[in-house]
């Protein structure tokens, strides 16, 4: 472990070294006839050659501005922008040492101070307090691009191969259209499928929850979002896709997304059907919804992972308008059904003090979801101070599942233990209602504020199964266990709460948070088995052994306190509660009941310190401290006889989980190198964890139950650096990073107390290479290392190591022609000898595009080498389990694909410092 931290101290040192060539510009801005400072102003370094901006900084309240930067050796513009005024212009051959400008002046526009509307050049960046927003018109993109490629050339931003989305070093988990969510936060539709040439700005800010956007709260993530604005011009028409494709073994996919934009107005449809493992809506440029290495983002997992082969419907719907002023509303609808099949084999050694358990299993299943799901927000603006924000959510599905399963276990002399053959079919039902109200008042003296939040969730289920299985048992005199049952259960849950909170400036860097929260919860299960009954040939004798019915109930009243001191570039969140629970658990089980009544004081804090060094550099430390209850299987002493093999009881005798967590991060990104990296280090540790308890019989029959066990703990530490070199049509993308891990895990192997030393290293590099709109390579290569140490236990330690290797390439030449290439290679030396260790999955494209673009004829090949394999090793301190599944195997596919797409506008091009490349047209 002390390796991992010191070759990370070195890279640390190493950085600190090189800050030597920063160098710092300073100045302030002025109003040449009032003499007054200006605050907000945009301040940027430009290359004369390209336009690119080098570096930029927004001046204070005092009209000052300072921009670190490392030393640069070309002609640059230095340039300030301010609304109403003229742009201020002045050029410097080189930027080598440390520089002020003093006092620089703006004039008026001689057409500002006439009040007719200014048409100026726009900056290409500019800082609104903590929002950061890029002028889409200074980025040069290819006509037809997608807003993902407009985003790999925004200055801190970075798209990686899989799609995840980074903005000066932090990650992007949230992607908004107007301020609208677009298809749900996810960005993969969005980023995939709206067109660069609509997007008017791009505006980058940490991630807030909805309480705190309301309350204009500090963002307590670490978290960044993009909201895209529409150009006004651009903000009338229609845009989309409809993709079809047919290929071997029956293999198909089809999408269609189509969206209708009108001012305030938008209106989405999406569709999509494939049997080729992909369960999200993703369609690719390249690929389409094929798995592999470029779709992991959009919900289709490399298969070279996943479980069986999976049929996926989906049709979806997303619309948001102002139906009247100060009155915005939302709403999407999903549909999906997925059938899954797969076939499974495994082998496990379970490890006991007295000996092993060896076990040989396989099954077959089909899992059949169908779900609908709706989403809705309306936010009313009831005055400019106060505003009301309700989002319910709907959400039905149907599942049934059918599978046949049959083991065998054995001692490590031979002697057999068990054999069970079983074979089952199941009905499910759900439906869940979530509701959440934020109410948020604004006060006139700045950052006084009253917040209250009302929220519920409820559900209910319903499962109709039938069970067919014979349990042997050779050892131990234990009688055979044979099942022929009908299995039905209701569950229902309902919980709610109300959080009220006010917050009072003391001054101005300084405010505190008084509040408090009530909730109320309450699950039923109820659960009933019945024999089959020959006389009645029907499923008529109750089986009290394996019914019971137990209800939990919570009560609670959270007073809580917070405070914020800011100042400058300095942040210090604190936030402390207390829950007082009465937890009531109650159970009736052989016609006996049983009460477990308690109350429970749950104790929680957290305090988050951040320094920000300048706009793209930052450390943050956060700690927290939680307890949580145990839920009311672990607590109650009924026992669960549904599994022949494994019977289960609570212990009412548990104590709370307590854990208290610690985490470090330093981000930084230097806009002119376009280079990035970060440190972080994390760590869990547990004053008291709930683990299961299992005793083996003579047969290898298990009970479990649950104990507490303390002192556990996991950490981390790593990081990563990144650059982005342009020449010319020439762009270089490389990166490392380092990820370390270190952990104590304890639990229990009949009955007798283990504890597990884990140690983990997964360095990674990547590089990917562009040459203007022709040619793109990545590379990638990742390896990890894991090794365990266990005490009192039958394994002593264990090892393993895994290396991957990955290129991607896409050629855009002949013209009309694109060729994509997905090449990975994969060995695990923890893979079982029976299998093979390592494994190629090779996945490649080719489409040529005719009608001016507007279709696309393409050709894929699925696992080109037919070598796609399923096959897993897992270690734990009690078991070794070897596992393979059903995969997908090779297939080519053809389809077509027809682009939509009328804006109107006069067509521009973009470029830097131009238009937007917007008009009317197909793209």
């Amino acid at each position: 472990m002390s390796k991992i931290y010191s070759s990370l101290l070195f890279v640390l040192f190493f950085f600190a070294a090189n800050a030597q060539n920063n160098i710092v510009i300073k100045g302030t801005v002025y109003d040449i006839n009032t003499q007054k400072p200006l605050e907000s102003a945009m301040v940027y370094f430009s290359n004369v050659k390209d336009s690119t901006v080098v570096e930029y900084a927004a001046t204070d309240k005092n009209g000052d501005f300072k921009i670190s930067t490392k030393k640069y050796d070309k002609p640059v513009f230095l340039k300030i922008n301010f609304v109403g005024y003229q742009t201020y212009t002045e050029e410097q051959n080189k930027l080598l040492e440390n520089k002020d400008f003093g006092k620089l002046y703006l004039s008026q526009s001689e057409n500002a101070l006439k009040e007719v509307v200014i048409k100026s050049e726009a900056p290409p960046i500019k800082i609104k307090k903590d929002t950061l927003e890029f002028n889409a018109s200074s980025y040069k993109v290819r006509p037809d691009a997608n807003v993902e490629t407009l985003l790999k050339q925004l200055p801190g931003v970075e798209v990686d191969s899989d799609g995840k989305v980074t903005a000066n070093g932090k990650e992007v988990t949230q992607f908004l259209v107007n301020g609208k969510s677009f298809f749900g936060k996810d960005g993969a539709i969005l980023l995939k499928n709206m067109p660069a040439e609509v997007i008017n700005k791009v505006q980058v800010s940490d991630f807030k929850t909805k309480k705190e956007e309301l309350s204009k709260q500090e963002s307590s993530s670490d978290d960044a979002s993009i909201n895209f604005t529409i150009d006004e011009k651009k903000n009338k028409g229609l845009f989309g896709k409809i993709m079809g494709g047919y290929g071997t073994d029956d293999r198909y996919e089809s999408s269609f997304i189509l969206n209708y934009f009108n001012n305030k107005q938008k209106i989405s449809l999406l569709a999509s059907a494939n049997n080729i493992n992909s369960t999200g809506f993703s369609m690719d440029e390249v690929f389409d919804n094929m798995g592999g290495g470029r779709n992991t983002r959009q919900s289709s997992r490399p298969t070279g992972t996943g479980k069986g082969i999976t049929t996926s419907n989906l049709v979806g719907f997303n619309y948001s308008d102002e139906w009247v002023k100060d009155f915005n509303a939302t709403a999407g609808y999903n549909f999906s059904n997925t059938i899954n099949k797969n076939e499974t084999k495994s082998s496990q050694a379970s490890f006991l003090p007295t000996g092993t358990i060896f076990t040989e299993a396989d099954s077959k299943a089909r899992n059949e979801n169908t779900g609908n799901k709706a989403n809705f927000e309306f936010e009313y603006k009831i005055n400019p101070t106060t505003r009301l924000v309700v989002t319910p959510v709907i959400d039905q599905s149907r599942t049934n599942s059918s599978s046949e399963s049959s083991s065998f276990s054995k001692d490590e002399n031979g002697a057999s233990l068990n054999e069970s053959n079983a074979s089952s079919y199941k009905e499910n039902s759900s439906a869940n209602f979530t509701n959440t109200i934020n109410f948020n008042k604004a006060f006139e003296r700045k950052a006084r504020n009253l917040s209250f939040v009302f929220s519920n969730a409820n559900s209910n289920s319903e499962s109709d199964a039938l069970n067919q299985s014979k349990t042997v048992f050779y050892q131990g005199g234990r009688p055979d266990d044979e099942r022929n049952q009908n299995g039905k259960s209701n569950n229902t849950a309902d919980s709610y709460t109300a959080e009220i909170e006010y917050t009072e400036p003391i001054t101005d860097s300084l405010r505190i948070r008084i509040g408090s929260e009530l909730g109320w919860a309450n699950e039923v299960n109820d659960a009933k088995t019945y024999e089959y009954d020959v006389f009645s040939e029907s499923f008529s004798i109750l089986n009290v052994a394996q019914s019971n019915y137990i209800t939990s109930r919570q009560n609670s009243i959270t007073p809580k306190a917070g405070l914020t001191f800011e100042k400058s570039n300095f942040t210090f969140n604190f936030n402390s509660r207390t829950s007082i629970v009465d937890y009531d658990n109650h159970s009736l089980y052989l016609n006996k009941a049983t009460d477990l009544n308690q109350q429970y004081v749950l104790p929680y804090g957290n305090m988050q310190i951040r320094y920000r060094f300048d706009k793209s550099k930052f450390i943050t430390f956060r700690y927290d401290y939680s307890s949580s209850l145990p839920t009311a299987t672990q607590l109650m002493p009924v026992l669960n006889l549904a599994n022949p093999l494994n019977t289960i009881i609570g212990n009412p005798y548990l104590n709370l989980n307590k854990k208290n967590s610690v985490n470090i991060n330093y981000r930084n990104f230097d806009v002119r190198t376009r280079s990035g990296y970060s440190f972080f280090a994390r760590g869990d540790f547990f004053d008291s964890q709930v683990v299961s308890n299992s005793i083996y019989d003579d047969s290898g029959k298990r009970t479990t139950t649950y104990s507490n066990v303390s002192g556990t703990y996991t950490t981390s530490i790593g990081g990563n650096w990144n650059q982005t070199i342009k020449n010319d049509a020439n762009v270089y993308r490389y990166g490392l990073g380092l990820n370390g891990s270190y952990s104590l895990d304890k639990g229990y192997t009949d009955a007798v107390l283990y504890n597990s030393k884990s140690l983990g290293l997964s360095p990674r590099v990547y590089v990917s290479y562009e040459y203007g709109e022709l040619l793109t390579v990545s590379p990638s290569y990742s390896f990890s290392y894991n090794e365990s140490k266990y005490n009192n236990s039958s394994i002593d330690a264990t090892s393993n190591v895994v290396h991957r290797l990955n290129i991607q390439t896409t050629n855009y030449w002949p013209k009309n022609w694109i060729w994509g290439n997905d090449f990975g290679y994969t060995y695990n030396s923890n893979i079982s000898d029976d299998f093979k260790k390592d494994f190629y999955l090779w996945n490649t494209s080719l489409s040529y595009g005719f009608f001016e673009k507007k279709m696309t004829l393409k050709v894929k090949v699925y696992d080109v080498l037919n070598q796609n394999q399923s096959a897993t090793r897992t270690i734990s301190p009690t078991t070794i389990r070897d596992e393979e599944n059903t995969v997908l195997k090779r297939y080519a596919m053809f389809s077509l694909t027809y682009k939509i797409g009328s804006f109107g506008g006069p067509k521009e091009r973009r470029g830097p410092g131009g238009g937007g490349g917007r008009g009317e047209g197909m793209f």
